[in-house]
């Protein structure tokens, strides 16, 4: 299990991002939360199986990337307080 940090730049707040980014987890087995950041970025933890959390990173990516400017991604050892990829509740969207 990997869990990464991914924070993306561009018009990223106000269009849906973290509504998309909920969506789409759904369809993979990742726990973790996307939430707007007072300076305009999204921050996006995920953790799960490396090939699950990829694909939300690719699907994201495919939806959103022409509001994407940037990202910059970080893996960083699993957190038991994200929560169990396994449960279908586990990705939240944070205010």
């Amino acid at each position: 299990m990997i869990r990464v940090v991914v924070h993306y730049t561009g018009r990223v707040q106000g269009v849906g991002f973290r509504w998309t980014t909920a969506n789409l987890a759904r369809g993979f087995a990742v726990a973790g939360y996307v939430m707007n950041l007072p300076d305009g970025r999204v921050r996006l933890e995920a953790q799960g199986a490396r090939d699950q959390v990829d694909g939300l990173l690719v699907s994201l990516g495919q939806a959103m990337g022409s509001n994407i400017g940037g990202r910059d991604i970080a893996e960083h050892p699993p957190d038991p307080a994200l929560g169990d990829p396994a449960q279908v509740k586990s990705f939240e969207i944070r205010r």
